[in-house]
């Protein structure tokens, strides 16, 4: 969507500290729009901890606003996040799955939390610095991907309903990263220079296995081979995911080791050698936990497919198993498919949906192991 075409609007837009954020505020304020900008403060348990930027990123997120002249609250969402994002987070940890907690976060408390506190604000439409674009097409909004294709986030976007996306406009989606870096230098923002966070938003830089530890009990066990022979010692089943390389500690000669899967009743890590194992490779997934962007939810039949961020898309043939459970069936197999982790659809440029990948064609891997 182009912001300079749409009629002037009262806009709130999330600010996080970071360029991309700074950029869509200024480039509303310069398209004339009433812009209001809010920091929202989504985890305190440790704001003191030396990984925390929290301050930080506020501090910077006000000079913005002060340089663009624009008001700024800073509100506090902790609550909200610990209960809809944090809790599942855990949870899933525990049940040896990998969660995105970054898809959970922007369904329900940037997308609906944020939301909620703008429209009482008496905006109009909230604004953030995601890499995606939107098209409205006979009344319909849609959601489609951003044209940079290194930095689009429509994965991380496709839980918003159609109700949210009718209040949520997207500045970024027609530019590249480097484009925007270069829009904060010519306008001298503060944050022009500053580097891209990374990882998770709570835990930011620091240790995953440390950060872990001071919510779930460690529960260290055996790794074995595809014959259940012992080749190693893990640290507990939820420090690891699938197609894992690094930190496995495995000695000896031949091709690098792999997490292929976990035995949770056993306690025990299969790992497997090269990368092109074929249990590394799924060519069927069930997904649940259905979410999509149109109102009406896309027919069975072929589409794109991403297993995870930035992969290209995976053609694949959908059919539905009943209200909230799905199947995909790829045309080629799939590498480290992971539970946990959300399965997206795309009609071409076109983010549809999609769910929560539940189990893969692989998921007899503990038997055959163990």
């Amino acid at each position: 969507m182009n912001i300079d075409n749409q009629e002037s609007a009262r806009v709130i837009v999330g600010m996080s500290g970071g360029v991309d954020s700074s950029v869509t505020a200024w480039l509303l304020k310069k398209a004339g729009h009433d812009v209001r900008g809010i920091f929202m403060q989504n985890w305190q348990d440790d704001d003191n901890d030396e990984y925390c930027s929290i301050k930080q990123d506020s501090l910077d997120a006000v000079m913005v606003a002060d340089l663009i002249g624009m008001d700024i609250d800073i509100v506090n969402f902790a609550a909200e996040y610990k209960d809809k994002v944090f809790k599942y987070f855990l949870q899933e940890y525990q049940a040896g799955r990998t969660p995105n907690p970054d898809v959970l976060c922007n369904a329900e408390i940037k997308f609906k939390a944020f939301l909620d506190y703008a429209l009482n604000k008496g905006a109009d439409v909230i604004a953030t610095g995601h890499y995606a674009r939107k098209q409205v097409r006979d009344g319909i909004h849609y959601l489609l991907k951003g044209l940079d294709g290194n930095k689009d986030q429509s994965y991380f976007l496709y839980r918003l309903q159609p109700y949210q996306l009718q209040r949520a406009w997207f500045p970024l989606g027609e530019l590249e990263k480097t484009t925007v870096r270069q829009l904060a230098q010519e306008a001298r923002l503060p944050t022009a220079a500053k580097k891209d966070s990374t990882g998770i938003c709570f835990i930011g830089e620091r240790p995953f296995r440390q950060f872990l530890q001071q919510y779930l009990p460690t529960n260290p066990g055996n790794m074995v081979d595809v014959d259940g022979r012992v080749v190693g010692r893990h640290e507990g089943l939820m420090y690891y995911t699938l197609g894992q390389r690094k930190g496995l500690g495995i000695g000896g000669d031949g091709e690098p080791w792999f997490v292929a899967g976990k035995n949770l009743s056993a306690n025990e890590l299969c790992v497997v050698q090269g990368h092109d194992h074929p249990l590394l490779f799924s060519r069927q997934l069930i997904m649940h936990d259905l979410s999509f962007t149109l109102p009406e939810r896309p027919a069975a039949g072929r589409y794109g497919v991403k297993t995870r961020y930035r992969m290209p898309d995976a053609m694949a043939t959908l059919s539905y198993l009943d209200d909230d459970r799905a199947q995909l069936t790829f045309d080629e197999p799939q590498w480290a498919v992971t539970p946990g982790q959300s399965a997206v659809l795309y009609a071409g440029d076109v983010c549809l949906g999609g769910g929560i990948i539940h189990d893969t064609d692989n998921h007899s891997i503990q038997s055959r192991i163990s």
